[in-house]
Parts: C-alpha cells; structure tokens; sequence
C-alpha cells in the first residue's frame, strides 16, 4: 500500500472518531492521505458486538475520508504493553510510513487508553530499528511457544524429548516465509522485510483528560461530519435499554460533543476546535506570523 502521512492509533472503535476525527477528516480535505489504526475489535463493549462495531467503523471512516482502517486482535479491556504487541504496532508503522502519528494521552480513566499511548510511543521507536526483523521477531515468539508446548504435551504423554530437524524449526521457516499483513490479509512475504521507518511527529489527542493543550486545530467546517461519523456508531450511541445507566442520551452527547469542541475552539478564536499536545517544544521562524491574539 501506498504510505500515509497521518495515522491515528487508539484502543477502541469510536476512541478515534471522538478525540480527533475532525482533524482527520480536514487533513483528508487538504489532500492528506489519512489512516485509522484501532488496537481491539471491541469485544467487550457493554453494546454492540465486535462484528457490528466493525461494520460501525467502516462507515465512520468512510465519512471521514479516511483511506485506510484496521483494527489488531489485541483483547478488548486488557490492552498491555508487552513485547508481542510492541511488535505488531511498529509492523503497521512499517506498513504504512506515516509522517505523523496521533496517539492518547497517557493519561485518563480508561486503562486501555493511556496503555495504548505508551504501547504506541514504544512501537514508533521500535519501528525505527534498523536491526529489528520484526516478521522474524514475532515468528520466533511464536515457535518459542509451540515447542514449549509441545515439550510439555510429550511429558504429559511419557514421550522422550529430542530435538529434531522439523517442529520449532520447520514452523520458524514457515511463518518467516509469509505473515498475515494487519492491513487486510494480503500476505508479505519476508524474503522482503518490512524497512525501518519512526515518523517525525508524534501527538498526543487530549480530549479524554483535562490538560491544558499545546495547540488546537479548528474543525469548524469539519464539526457536522465528525459528528456523524460518531453518531454512526449505533450500537453505542443511539438511545436503547442496554447500558443506559452508563451512556448518556443521544441529545445529551450532542450538547456534551458540541460543548468540548466550542470550549476548546474558544481557547484558539474559532467556533470549533480539537485539543493536542506535544512533548517537544515548538520552533517559530517568524514571530508575525504566529496565530491566535494575546489580548
């Protein structure tokens, strides 16, 4: 596939289209390729099952403009940051190249959000690892497993153990010879590794915590659409008996969606806004030019 230069990774179906989907789709406007990158399938939502959540996702990007969406099989409330998921993060960064990446904050209520922003950071880096094999990283953790597994299912049935030239070895070869690509099931074959790749930006979609944010981007013209690509999430948003002591009526995520955006489009002078922040400091070349009055 061809390389995005914005990618949105978030724990769950709809996390996107709530913190930075207005951004999204006014980069897409501006002729930015853009993609979504949700770490579960949504399993374990109190609505909604993962199938209809997908089917949920693909019409919220689609409304959003966004050119590439997939979600990975990490579980649904128990988003860790280990090694393995480390690994597949950075193989969709290597997949997809994008110059930008938008991550949680690393803090909030949900343990799946700010994990996600951790795992996210850590795999940017990974991914830029000249010496990393990661089809061959994850291939072995993967042999590791079944030889240990099949170690203990021969001392369970009294079998000797011997090394052989088959078993771990042979399913080594195997999945080096071709892994399922997380971006739709095409198969890459690793006689052509994935190359290095770390993208230049990295923020941070703030929305789900309160902090005060380095800058904002005006989603005026982008704040009905945004709005729409949340509200095609019905499972989780249109009035229904499941869950109603958890989730808000549909009038009332209007008025709550619609009050965020005008409190932080206040902070920059525009009608409508969505908040970021970034851990480096800013670089200005020309002090006129600066946006946003002071008084």
């Amino acid at each position: 596939m061809s390389k995005l230069n914005i990618l949105a990774i978030a724990a769950h179906r709809d996390d996107v289209e709530q913190t930075c989907g207005g951004t999204l789709l006014k980069m897409a406007e501006l002729g930015h390729r853009t993609g979504i990158l949700d770490l579960t399938q949504g399993e374990m939502g109190t609505r909604g099952s993962a199938e209809e959540r997908a089917r949920e996702a693909e019409q919220a990007a689609k409304i959003l403009k966004v050119e590439w969406r997939q979600g990975l099989d990490i579980p649904d409330g128990r988003v860790e940051n280990t090694w393995e998921n480390r690994l597949k993060v950075a193989r969709v960064i290597r997949q997809t190249r994008p110059g930008v990446v938008i991550l949680p904050y690393w803090k909030g209520r949900h343990p799946d959000h700010y994990t996600a922003s951790k795992l996210g950071y850590e795999a940017c880096f990974l991914a830029g690892l000249a010496k990393l094999d990661i089809e061959r990283a994850l291939g072995d953790k993967d042999s590791a497993f079944s030889q240990v597994a099949s170690a203990v299912a021969s001392v369970v049935a009294g079998e000797k153990q011997t090394r052989s030239g088959k078993g771990a070895d042979s399913r080594s070869a195997e999945l080096s010879a071709a892994v399922e690509d997380t971006s739709g099931g095409a198969l890459v074959s690793c006689a052509s590794p994935l190359q290095p790749h770390r993208p230049f930006k990295i923020f941070y979609a703030t929305l789900y915590h309160d902090i005060r944010p380095t800058f904002v981007v005006d989603i005026t013209e982008q704040f009905e659409a945004r709005f729409e690509a949340l509200m095609a999430y019905k499972t989780q948003f249109s009035d229904q008996e499941a869950g109603k002591d958890i989730f808000p009526a549909r009038d009332e995520i209007r008025a709550r969606v619609e009050a965020m955006a005008r409190f932080y489009g206040m902070l920059a002078g525009v009608t409508y806004a969505e908040p970021f922040l970034q851990k480096e400091v800013g670089l200005v070349e020309d002090l006129t030019a600066i946006p946003v009055k002071s008084i």
